[in-house]
Parts: structure tokens; C-alpha cells; sequence
């Protein structure tokens, strides 16, 4: 199986000589299809800007970013903007809906500005919106959601054109730990049963034990991996726990 993300000696420098700082000194991996895959670090460490350089929010100083065999460096114009709203779902710490659109607007936003037919997107809906429970709050504006609700709307958008990648930053950042266990439990959901492609940041440990593989960040340089195997979450969250002591950081959520 091909990869469908190949990330080969990514760099990033921000300012110039001599006061240059490295936010990635070299980043290589690969991300499988149907992975759900975690970036870990301290805040600082770089995992941000990772997630921008294949967002394509912001370009690497050096090395290649490929999807599916395409190089996201050389997009420009019409295909970079295809690029953004339909290989790609994001799913933003504060949600990022619009306050003056309802649950329902808001998550076929993307279809009307991607030209999905209405029989497909409305059936999409139906479908995300009883998986994700937010069927009760579509005709709701964010304002009159809770934030589980709005996490979960948002998960809704990122989904609706079936992208081949969700890049999810600190998607339980702004909830608590209740809200923040239902929407993990979502997304997963997601990625086992559409085998939806999921690239994470979080310095959430217990965000991250939803994942099936984890890269830990420090300094701008890849630090360790851990991958889960036939063990309990609770047991891969413990072995999460001791790479984040090393790097200083670990998690306050509850199992």
C-alpha cells in the first residue's frame, strides 16, 4: 500500500541570518491511508508548523511535502484552492464556525462552494449528523450550541466532501474532559468504520491515545514514535505519559 502523505527532510526557518530559528531541523514520515495519526510536543516544538506546511497555510523553507504523488509545493491558483477544499478537512480547536449560519449551513458550506449535488450532500448530512449526534442542533447557530456540539458540527464540515485527509489541530483544546472524551470517540469512530485518514496535533495525552500511531516532536526534529498495538488505551496512554515526561509536557484530561 502506497502512502498517501510522504513528508521527506521538511524544514522551516523563520528570520533572517543571524537570528534564524528552525521550527522543523528535517521532518520525514509517511502517512498510510486510513491511519490515525498523532503529532505530539511541548508547545514550541514545531508540530503546528508541520501542520500548516500541509495545510499549505504557510511553505517550507526546504524539503517535499507529496500527496498521493503530487507535490503540494509546486500548487498554485485554481488547483491549490481545490487542493484546500477537497483533498483536505479541518477541524480547528475553537471550530471556526460561522456565528451567522446554523449547524446545517455551516456544515454544507463546503458543498455549495464545491458544486456537490444537493441529493448527496443532503444524504452526507444525514448520515454525519446521526453519527455525530448533532442532528438536534442543526437548525441551531453556534452561539445556542455547546461546545461539544459545535466540535462535533465542525467534525461534520471536515467530513462532508469525504476528504482524503482530516488535519485535526488540538481538536479538544477549548472542551472539557467529557466533551473532549465524546468528540475522540467520534473521530475514531470515523476513522475505523469510513477509514478516514486522521492527522492529529495535540499535547493532549489522552486525546491521543485514540490514535493508532504517535510522533513526538522536540525542537523542530522527530523524537520518538510510539504505535499501538493489541494493548487498552488506558495502557498506551500510560507509555504516552513517559515520552511526554521526557519532553516536559504530559495531560490533565481523565481517562
Amino acid at each position: 500500500m502506497d502512502p498517501i502523505l510522504n513528508i521527506e527532510n521538511v524544514t522551516k526557518t523563520y528570520g533572517n541570518v543571524p537570528n534564524q530559528t528552525k521550527a522543523l531541523n528535517g521532518i520525514t514520515f509517511q502517512v498510510m491511508p486510513g491511519e490515525f495519526l498523532g503529532i505530539m510536543g511541548s508547545s514550541g516544538s514545531g508540530k503546528s508548523t508541520l501542520l500548516n506546511c500541509i495545510a499549505t497555510v504557510i511553505q517550507p523553507t526546504g524539503g517535499s511535502i507529496v500527496m498521493e504523488g503530487r507535490s503540494l509545493t509546486s500548487l498554485s491558483g485554481k488547483a491549490l484552492a481545490e487542493y484546500r477544499g477537497k483533498n483536505i478537512g479541518y477541524l480547528f480547536q475553537n471550530f471556526e464556525l460561522l456565528d451567522n449560519l446554523t449547524g446545517r449551513e455551516n456544515i454544507l458550506l463546503p458543498t455549495s462552494l464545491h458544486n456537490m449535488p444537493e441529493k448527496d450532500s443532503s444524504l452526507r448530512l444525514k448520515q454525519l449528523a446521526e453519527y455525530l449526534e448533532i442532528t438536534d442542533v442543526l437548525d441551531r447557530f453556534p452561539m445556542q450550541m455547546s461546545g461539544g456540539q459545535r466540535q462535533r458540527v465542525a467534525a461534520a464540515r471536515a467530513m462532508i466532501l469525504h476528504p482524503k485527509i482530516i488535519l485535526a489541530d488540538e481538536p479538544t483544546g477549548a472542551l472539557d474532559s467529557k466533551n473532549a472524551k465524546k468528540v475522540m470517540e467520534k473521530l475514531s469512530g470515523l476513522n475505523q468504520q469510513e477509514q478516514a485518514t486522521i492527522l492529529m496535533v495535540t499535547h493532549d495525552s489522552n486525546a491521543a491515545s485514540f490514535c493508532k500511531r504517535i510522533l513526538f516532536i522536540q525542537d523542530g526534529v522527530l523524537f520518538h514514535e510510539l504505535r499501538r498495538g493489541e494493548e487498552s488505551r488506558r495502557d498506551f496512554y500510560e507509555r504516552i505519559l513517559k515520552v511526554m515526561a521526557q519532553l516536559g509536557g504530559g495531560s490533565c484530561n481523565v481517562l
